[in-house]
């Protein structure tokens, strides 16, 4: 009897489970069966969640106050603090360093043998590093190419340079998966555009060397990967500026001790304090938490005692990590993120229209360049699929947004007044907010609210860039699918057919 009783429970957790794994093979709207030729072969998916790409970190997203909380010292009040909320994303553990784009020239030079030009327009800007007064000419020669700075931040990369390497991590980061789960065979002979791109692989214009497909429930036969299959991941890209600012200043780290919704202390910089040195009494008391000049003429400290240990940059893993894990968002580079500036963008967000929700000034909305039968048509000579701006005729009557370049959008609510950005200014619209200090500047920059610009196609020897990618699913991770749960007793509803 008692055997029986010790049974029961894994009983019905048995049965319980049977009758979960019926009913998630079938659709609660229709009734028909997923996954059943029978039944027409809709497929639906055992999905386990979003893998995390290389060097990628998970940030919980959550609400901040976006903005200079520092004090203004240099007065252009480009940043007044305003409450957004940013979506979980993945943010790179460290800036791209210079071995790992040196890897990327070197495919770009390995595969497009037609196309030199790729290659030499995706080189970084040695001579960032010239200066009139400063003996800076070894650093042109041996700073990108010599070992010894192999996991130094790369500089001299523009914010174009910096996009198009992002395109290119998302492609073979793609690849790479598809050849772990067996789908593909490495293929080092892709040449032109003859080459792994993953809009065009799912598009069909691109086979590659297959090993072994998925099979197709359909047909019975195979079938190449489909996005819906989430195998794939979603594109690595700079971080928009709210989500770098986020990240950097980490403040879950001053969450309470019970875990609720407050933040014990306000931050400056990526850690607690009001300086650059760490204070906890132990044995890293006293040291410097972030690659930046002193004062003038300080950017080391004294031989014997040095205070940062670099001169210039650092290997991207050196310095304090902030709370959650990322190296150097205080200094070492400054980073590229994906916004175009404007210096009151933040008072032209409207609650009414969520713009407080992931805020980003920048987009340009792009299609798909299609044939009449409505399929892509054939992608260029590097194997990229065609894209076209969305022409402003065919959106005159959505009423989320009626231009495709909104780059400039409340610049100035009156068009007789407006302010005419690049014609009287420095600011146009290939101006990019770039985040951080960098190993020349002083600590002021290294607040996560302080910004600045540059234009697109230009570089710096103190600034580089990080990566990101979107989180889809669970903001917490895959164990989270989104939502808070409450058990209660339901009323029974008596089925309607059979």
């Amino acid at each position: 009897m008692k055997k029986y009783f010790l049974a029961m429970p894994v009983c019905i957790a048995l049965i319980f489970s049977a009758s979960c794994k019926r009913n998630s093979g079938k659709s609660d709207s229709t009734g028909w069966k997923y996954n059943d030729q029978k039944w027409g072969g809709f497929e639906k998916v055992d999905y386990q969640g979003q893998v995390t790409g290389p060097n990628l970190v998970l940030i919980e997203g959550g609400t901040f106050s976006m903005g200079l909380t520092e004090e203004d010292v240099t007065y252009e009040w480009n940043n007044i603090p305003k409450r957004v909320t940013v979506s979980s994303f993945y943010m790179d553990e460290t800036e791209v360093s210079n071995i790992n784009y040196r890897e990327y020239i070197y495919w770009l030079n390995r595969v497009y043998k037609s196309y030199p030009e790729v290659y030499k327009k995706a080189l970084p800007d040695t001579l960032v590093w010239r200066d009139e007064l400063s003996f800076n000419e070894p650093y042109v020669e041996t700073y990108f190419r010599y070992p010894s700075y192999d996991d130094y931040p790369v500089v001299g990369v523009s914010w174009l340079q910096a996009v198009d390497f992002c395109k290119w991590r998302t492609d073979r980061v793609n690849e790479m998966i598809l050849i772990e789960k067996g789908i593909l065979n490495p293929n080092p002979e892709q040449v032109d555009k003859d080459n792994f791109n993953s809009k065009s692989y799912l598009a069909g214009q691109y086979a590659g060397n297959v090993r072994k497909n998925l099979p197709d429930i359909q047909t019975g036969g195979e079938r190449p990967v489909r996005f819906e299959d989430g195998i794939l991941l979603p594109e690595y890209r700079l971080p928009t500026e709210a989500e770098w600012e986020y990240a950097a200043l980490a403040l879950k780290g001053n969450q309470s001790i019970n875990k609720d919704e407050l933040i014990t202390d306000r931050r400056i910089y990526p850690w607690n304090g009001n300086t650059a040195r760490y204070k906890r009494r132990d044995k890293y008391m006293g040291q410097i938490m972030a690659n930046i000049k002193k004062e003038e003429g300080d950017y080391m400290g004294m031989a014997g005692k040095l205070n940062d240990h670099a001169s210039i940059t650092a290997p991207v893993r050196s310095f304090w990590p902030n709370d959650f894990g990322l190296y150097n968002m205080a200094g070492n580079v400054s980073e590229w993120v994906e916004d175009v500036y404007r210096p009151l963008t933040s008072t032209t967000l409207e609650e009414v229209q969520q713009h407080d929700l992931n805020p980003f000034r920048g987009n340009e909305f792009k299609e798909l360049v299609l044939d009449e039968a409505g399929n892509p048509v054939e992608k260029d000579s590097l194997g990229f699929l065609r894209y076209q701006v969305v022409s402003d005729s065919s959106i005159t009557n959505r009423e989320n947004y009626n231009k495709s370049d909104v780059k400039d959008y409340r610049d100035d609510d009156d068009e007789a007044i407006k302010y005419a950005y690049g014609k009287y200014s420095l600011i146009n619209k290939k101006s990019r907010v770039y985040k951080g200090g960098s190993w020349a500047d002083r600590l002021f920059w290294s607040s996560p609210g302080a910004r600045r610009f540059k234009d697109e196609d230009k570089s710096d020897r103190t600034i580089g860039f990080r990566c990101a990618m979107t989180r889809t699913g669970g903001p917490e991770g895959n164990e989270d699918a989104g939502g808070n749960y409450f058990k209660r007793k339901m009323p029974k509803t008596k089925r309607s057919y059979k």
